[in-house]
């Protein structure tokens, strides 16, 4: 009568385990980084079992729950965060190249057309070159230019400050992350195998190693404890975690705005070449915002140049040599017209043409004049950006198809757990019957006394 009390409470024991199992999955549907849960039965120790002489038939002992464990796919997961990281760094790209089109710009006001409409604004004034009213148009047309040129240098810089200070929280969550991770791990070598709890702090790793892949790219291993080694992707040699230590990711930001990655462990720091994730991202799009500033800074360069070496060949209204037009004493932000003076202007040529001067000034729309430079610097931008939006579009597939792939194995199915909560249901409702016979039976018995 003890064994068959045994075998009921077993399957209440049991089944009550599993219950709350499908429970947490159910009610963890929608949690970011959890397992579907999964509870292993197996037939209760009995004392006899170690018997040659043991039959399972006649020495049932029950039914218990050897452990809870994650339904999880370690091959899934790692492709998963590969492809997470491959997204990450092209979201960045395309995100940060957006911003420095917008700072460039194509439209009316951006500093091709501008510079065109001085350029114009001079083979009009050729036509009547004492014209006050013409000279000023021209001087504003200048004017107009430089602030085009002189905005677009500050939105670049802006722009180059911003990925930067995107850096550096990228850098501070992926330090939290390892931080959080090395505590982890240090719970882990400490947590009985088979238990909710140890299914618990599984997840939380797994999670962390998520974040951290979605903004470097990285590869894990375990050991027998579940405790995760982190190393660089796609670059040998390189380690961030280990169970004995952890690496600190620092940045170095150069004076046009290039960025580095840093690895600080043992007591040695060390350059890291990120090559995926979005701090890679973000490294990149710094590089390319450095090239554009850099580009914008010669055309300016080119402009002021050109402009004044045109007004020294020339005489102005008082019949003197041309002044400097333009001054640019501390890059393209700092530049400037020189004059507000319309008489400033040389129109006439050296040998006196009234005009001479200003006829010359076309010879500065050439192949390699300042508007053909600047179509080119955005034509440029535009190919980078459309190729980083068709990169964007198939990393973002990719995920997708990766997640969806891990989640057959790890993600809830409410109807299949609507299914376990019922068998495991019936399940515990036969332990119990199986509990109340017994009792009845013994009851029975009592009565005959």
């Amino acid at each position: 009568m003890s064994d068959l009390l045994s075998i009921g409470l077993s399957g209440v024991r049991a089944y009550k385990t599993a219950i709350a199992a499908v429970a947490d999955n159910v009610a963890n549907a929608e949690t970011p980084g959890y397992a579907r849960r999964e509870v292993r039965l197996r037939e209760g120790m009995n004392s006899g079992s170690e018997s040659p002489i043991y039959r399972e038939d006649l020495m049932f002992a029950g039914v218990e729950a050897a452990s809870v464990g994650r339904a999880w796919d370690a091959y899934r997961a790692a492709d998963s965060r590969y492809a997470a990281s491959a997204a990450g760094r092209a979201d960045v790209r395309q995100q940060w190249l957006g911003s420095i089109e917008t700072a460039l710009g194509d439209g009316p006001s951006s500093v091709g057309p501008l510079v065109g409409v001085f350029f114009n604004a001079g083979e009009a004034l050729a036509a009547t070159p004492s014209d006050r009213l013409g000279r000023t148009g021209m001087l504003m047309a200048l004017e107009s230019a430089s602030t085009a040129i002189r905005n677009t240098a500050d939105g670049l810089s802006r722009v180059s400050q911003a990925v930067a200070q995107a850096a550096q929280l990228e850098i501070d969550g992926l330090n939290s992350d390892l931080a959080a991770l090395a505590e982890v791990n240090s719970v882990l070598r400490q947590t009985a195998v088979g238990r909710s709890s140890r299914a618990s702090m599984e997840d939380e790793r797994d999670r962390l190693i998520d974040s951290i892949a979605n903004r470097i790219d990285v590869g894990a291993s375990f050991d027998k404890n579940g405790v995760a080694t982190l190393t660089l992707g796609r670059v040998a040699g390189i380690t961030l975690l280990d169970p004995a230590n952890r690496a600190v990711i620092t940045s170095a930001t150069a004076a046009d705005g290039r960025l580095s990655l840093r690895m600080f462990a043992n007591g040695t720091t060390t350059p890291l070449p990120a090559m995926g994730g979005r701090l890679s991202g973000l490294v990149d799009v710094a590089a390319s915002t450095a090239d554009k500033r850099l580009e914008l800074e010669g055309i300016a360069g080119q402009f002021v140049e050109e402009v004044n070496n045109w007004s020294a060949q020339g005489r102005d209204a008082a019949g003197n040599a041309g002044g400097p037009l333009l001054a640019m004493i501390a890059g393209a932000t700092s530049l400037t017209v020189a004059t507000g003076d319309p008489d400033a202007i040389a129109a006439a040529s050296a040998d006196g043409k009234e005009n001479g001067n200003l006829l010359a000034l076309a010879s500065l729309r050439g192949p390699n004049g300042t508007e053909a430079r600047w179509a080119a610097l955005v034509a440029a931008q535009a190919q980078s950006l459309n190729a980083a939006r068709s990169e964007a579009s198939a990393a973002s597939t990719r995920r997708d198809g990766s997640f969806a792939a891990r989640d057959e194995v790890s993600g809830i199915d409410l109807d299949h757990e609507a299914t376990e909560l019922l068998r495991y249901q019936r399940a515990y409702d036969a332990s119990s019957k199986i509990i109340q016979v017994a009792r009845d039976t013994v009851q029975s018995i009592l009565d005959l006394f």
